[in-house]
């Protein structure tokens, strides 16, 4: 969807970040055409084709679908399996494991919209589970469904669509427990008005919850058994998470219209090593143990260090990757908290980077945006 700018004669914007549906509209419309397995009810792809539009393919005509996620199929294969049940679907994981990026694309390819969401935060009120009240219509005729705001999960109870909440954890739990009778009768009571709305098949919800922020919220026993729990894991190898950054790198360039430049997959595997060594308190080879510093260095965190890089290459630079367009990005990363994190950065790039073969011009960058 697009938003028109209002001045006079302005063209209609793009918008920066398609959601999924509309950027893979293409890809969805492909597989649609090509599935011929059984879909759920109001489902708009079989799960065999939800599944191979995560994890990509290529389709008897020869169209190619891109893998939107990498890692195990069985963690696929599991999650859409859980939304053609009656049981929600709970995806957690440590900060940058693409959970909500998971979550929007199930919810792209099950239900054709992935926007009927609920953002989690510490405010998050009840009325944003339920529904709400408009008070100008409350005020002037007294309840009624005129004057009834629906929430994104009651309409998507309404409609037999897949609704997202994001940071299930982070919302207090007494409004996380409004939920319950959601997921477990499929009914929404509406007490004043003496109605409720009960859920048409085709309806199922997604939450995210990140594993570190236990202690914060956490979920009731009650609610918890309403899900099924599908862990996503970090990458579980160099070479699958350099294949993740990159792919994503790629995308996030095009849609910025970054210039096209040179393959920086050397300085993409070198942030990805330096975040993997730190992340796991050892260097790839064994040998060496490094101290951990306080942040995650998630592979999000270092899709955005190599997108920042290429910005700076593309706009101050001659359009290759040095690694002088990355250190800053890592120093950022890494140093979190600036007396514990810096004494651990200063400590890796003496221990472990200024002895490595080839990484000579990296060690000098990092050593000069530290100073």
């Amino acid at each position: 969807m697009t938003v028109p700018d209002t001045t006079a004669g302005a063209e209609p914007t793009e918008a920066l970040r398609p959601h999924a549906e509309d950027a893979f509209a293409a890809e969805l419309k492909a597989l649609a055409a090509a599935d011929d397995r059984t879909r759920p009810a109001r489902w708009r792809l079989s799960p065999w084709a939800v599944a191979t539009y995560l994890l990509g393919g290529t389709l008897p005509d020869g169209t190619v679908i891109t893998p939107k996620y990498v890692g195990p199929r069985r963690i696929v294969e599991v999650a859409v399996t859980t939304l053609a049940t009656d049981r929600a679907l709970l995806l957690l994981g440590v900060p940058g494991t693409a959970k909500t990026w998971v979550s929007e694309h199930l919810a792209a390819a099950v239900s054709g919209d992935s926007t009927l969401l609920v953002q989690g935060t510490a405010g998050t009120p009840e009325e944003a589970i339920r529904y709400g009240w408009n008070y100008a219509q409350l005020l002037a005729h007294g309840p009624s469904r005129d004057a009834l705001v629906p929430s994104p999960v009651m309409r998507a109870m309404a409609e037999g669509m897949t609704a997202r909440v994001e940071e299930l954890t982070r919302i207090p739990a007494d409004v996380q427990d409004s939920l319950i009778t959601i997921l477990s009768e499929k009914t929404l009571p509406i007490p004043e008005l003496g109605q409720e709305v009960q859920a048409v098949r085709g309806f199922n919800l997604i939450a995210t919850a990140n594993d570190r922020d236990r202690g914060v919220n956490e979920l009731s026993s009650a609610l918890r058994r309403r899900f099924n729990t599908v862990v996503l894991p970090l990458p579980e190898s160099p070479e699958a998470e350099v294949e993740i950054v990159s792919r994503r790198v790629d995308q996030v360039g095009r849609s910025l219209d970054l210039p096209a430049g040179p393959d920086g997959i050397d300085e993409i595997r070198r942030v990805v090593t330096v975040f993997r060594e730190l992340r796991d308190g050892v260097t790839s080879d064994g040998r060496t143990k490094v101290k951990s510093p306080s942040g995650t260095l998630s592979t999000a965190e270092a899709i955005s260090v190599v997108t920042s890089g290429l910005a700076l290459a593309a706009h101050f630079g001659d359009g290759v990757l040095r690694p002088g367009d990355v250190a800053a990005g890592i120093l950022g990363a890494v140093v979190r908290d600036p007396a514990a994190d810096r004494v651990v950065w200063q400590e890796y790039l003496e221990a472990v980077v200024r002895e490595r073969d080839g990484w000579k011009d990296f060690y000098r960058a990092c050593r000069e945006v530290t100073a």
